[in-house]
């Protein structure tokens, strides 16, 4: 068992966090007699109401005439329906008709969990073994409508935690859509969220290769006029515009401390949330810094899976990410280049953890299952708790897995760090489980982390109890690193490496001895077969700890030989050589299950490496 040190320090939902935001009630039918009653008050009654108004909400706002000012442009439309000069009206009275369309949020009201933690960007006047660290939160509140809350801590040198309490007030970004649109990304993302009607062309033929978001609203403004539109296709138009309000700039002022700034659901995608954040500091191949989120966006119908980027936590980018394995929640970006690609964790299908690698941060096609439920704690489904950690033992990622009652526990895996589809080390039992008070809350028995850190030795886990509250756990590595490769299974791994029994399975004589008599003085045992049904029979005498087939025999093909193990449920790894090397052989042999495609003519120093990684692993 696991020694888990659970930290004294717990966020709750606090009430008084709010923030002042539109509101409308009802459409213009309901704002043109509100807008009016305003219009027709006195000055004197116009100047007593904005001043008694300011005098109840100022001080619990950093700039509150400025939020009025803002929220009677919004609105400002329905005076013009009404033709009023709003060129005439005074300022106060300006004022006034904001606030009746502004309405004060608790966005933590409800809940604070799913917690994520990074390092600061900032690293100054710290002393020896301290860290400063950024923590973000899910924020809930009435509505159950999730934003991204932050608070600033340091760690000190024995792995205590203390952090700055939460500025006074609570700031919303100004937004800028000013994002450049690519016309075949677009397109091709429309496709994926399956919209295949014919109306698209109706917006996008007017739009060059590359277009801005007012080009695009002007557009869709003139589809939206064509009276001929069916309801079905103005609400493909609607998803157009859905899809275009994924992409914006976000910016808070430089005079708010971090736990002042909240990233609150700007786009109709993420209309009823913006959840799930799993932070990450990722340094490019160059040494640059960047700070990355993927979050899942909600509009009370359908998800979204977006990226978060920024350098400084005052200036951000979102987008959508892309791809056909772009789908579902879960998905936790890698710190860095992986054989020059970005790498991402995934559970595009709900249920088992995958590995996408891509050019394109923003693009993701294809992936490969890494892991499936294996224990009865995590029977139902597994998934990732935060980007995975660099260790010098492999890349450290922390796993929540669900079993009976639908209880939530965190689980370790180790992945190799050059190859993290491959996975070394896996935990039997969970790394944490909800005790009799983190079982209480929103949710029940649930515990839930969007990304964890390394400091001094130790991985510091934040995480959620119950999806309602926050609180930190800390684990010695060695220990866990001791309990992930457990006496017995180095030894098993020894014991394999010296004794391992292999399977050559080739028509070619020349090669099945020249490579026999190499293995064998290497110090593994080596048998042979001529094609698929000569292996069979191998197999059905003997333990074999490998198999290295030919695809191309008489008679029983490697393929074949790969199904019928399959179908009869012989658990052997293979490896497939052959010497007709096509992209949809190595596909279909890897959907199989091989666990290698080696190329002929072989180098004997390559394969010997491989079949010492490959039966470490297996």
């Amino acid at each position: 068992m696991i020694t888990t040190k659970r930290k004294s320090i717990k966020f709750y939902p606090d009430s008084k966090r709010v923030i002042a935001r539109f509101f409308m009630p009802g459409g213009s039918g309901r704002a043109r007699p509100i807008i009016t009653k305003v219009i027709n008050l006195s000055d004197k009654d116009v100047h007593i109401t904005i001043n008694q108004v300011l005098m109840n909400f100022s001080q619990r706002h950093r700039n509150i005439t400025k939020i009025f000012k803002k929220n009677f442009n919004n609105v400002e439309h329905v005076l013009n329906e009404l033709n009023i000069d709003t060129e005439s009206l005074s300022l106060e009275k300006k004022l006034l008709i904001g606030s009746y369309f502004t309405m004060e949020y608790s966005i933590e009201s409800t809940a604070f969990f799913n917690p994520a933690i990074v390092e600061d960007p900032d690293q100054t006047n710290l002393e020896e073994g301290q860290k400063r660290v950024i923590v973000s939160f899910r924020a809930t509140g009435e509505g159950h409508i999730s934003s991204i809350a932050f608070r600033s801590g340091i760690i000190d040198k024995n792995n205590n935690l203390k952090f700055k309490a939460p500025g006074r007030y609570v700031d919303v970004p100004e937004v800028v859509k000013r994002h450049v649109y690519e016309k075949n990304l677009f397109l091709k993302k429309l496709d994926e969220m399956n919209i295949h009607k014919d109306v698209i062309g109706l917006v996008m033929d007017k739009l060059g290769d590359k277009f801005i978001y007012g080009e695009l609203q002007a557009s869709i403004a003139v589809a939206m006029k064509d009276t001929k539109l069916s309801y079905t296709r103005k609400k493909v138009v609607e998803a157009i515009n859905w899809l275009a309000d994924a992409h914006y700039e976000i910016s808070f002022s430089l005079d708010t401390a971090i736990s002042e700034r909240v990233i609150f659901p700007t786009s109709y995608t993420e209309r009823n949330g913006i959840e799930d954040a799993r932070f990450v500091r990722f340094v490019d191949d160059d040494g640059n810094i960047t700070y990355y989120a993927t979050y899942t966006a909600y509009n009370g119908y359908a998800i979204l899976p977006k990226l978060l980027q920024t350098k400084d936590f005052y200036h951000f980018n979102i987008m959508p990410i892309n791809g056909e394995k772009a789908q579902n929640k879960d998905m936790a970006l890698f710190p860095k280049k992986i054989n020059g690609k970005y790498a991402m964790i995934s559970r595009f299908d709900g249920v088992n953890n995958y590995i996408m690698f891509s050019d394109n941060i923003n693009i993701w096609q294809d992936a490969q299952k890494m892991q499936e439920p294996k224990y009865p704690w995590e029977f139902v489904q597994i998934g990732n708790c935060g980007s995975p950690i660099e260790t010098e033992k492999g890349w450290l990622l922390i796993t929540h897995g669900v079993g009976s009652m639908r209880k939530y526990c965190l689980g370790a895996t180790l992945l190799d760090l050059d190859d993290p589809s491959k996975v070394i080390a896996r935990l039997h039992e969970p790394l944490l489980a909800p005790n009799d008070e983190e079982r209480e809350g929103y949710v029940p028995n649930v515990v839930y982390s969007c990304g964890s850190i390394i400091h001094n030795n130790e991985l510091i886990i934040p995480y959620a109890m119950s999806d309602y509250a926050s609180t930190f756990a800390s684990i010695s590595l060695d220990e866990l690193f001791s309990n992930l490769f457990s006496q017995s299974d180095i030894n098993r791994m020894k014991s394999k490496k010296k004794k391992a029994s292999i399977l050559i399975v080739d028509d070619d004589d020349d090669f099945r001895k020249i490579t026999m008599k190499l293995l064998e003085e290497d110090g593994y045992q080596v048998d042979e077969a001529s094609e698929g049904v000569e292996a069979l029979m191998q197999i059905a005498k003997k333990k074999f700890d490998l198999i290295i087939s030919d695809i191309k025999m008489p008679n029983f093909d490697g393929f074949q030989l790969l199904e019928f193990m399959n179908k009869k449920n012989i658990s052997i790894p293979v490896v497939f050589i052959t010497g007709y090397p096509t992209e949809e052989y190595e596909n279909k042999g890897l959907e199989l299950g091989a666990v290698e495609f080696i190329k002929k003519p072989i180098e004997f120093e390559l394969l010997v490496s491989k079949i010492k990684k490959i039966l470490e692993y297996h």
